[in-house]
């Protein structure tokens, strides 16, 4: 659950910066790049943890 929080924290940062950049061609790019983060840290969050056999 830690991680899931990490990768959208950091996602949220990248999106913000990417924002800033937007009337670039890498400020898009860089903006969805973060929110693709936030994306997959939000459905990480509702994923049910798999258990190890071993």
């Amino acid at each position: 659950m830690a991680t899931s929080w990490v990768v959208t924290g950091l996602g949220i940062i990248v999106s913000l910066l990417g924002y800033y950049l937007t009337p670039n061609a890498w400020g898009f790019g860089i903006l969805g790049f973060g929110l693709a983060h936030i994306v997959l840290g939000i459905l990480d969050m509702f994923r049910t943890p798999v258990r190890s056999r071993y």
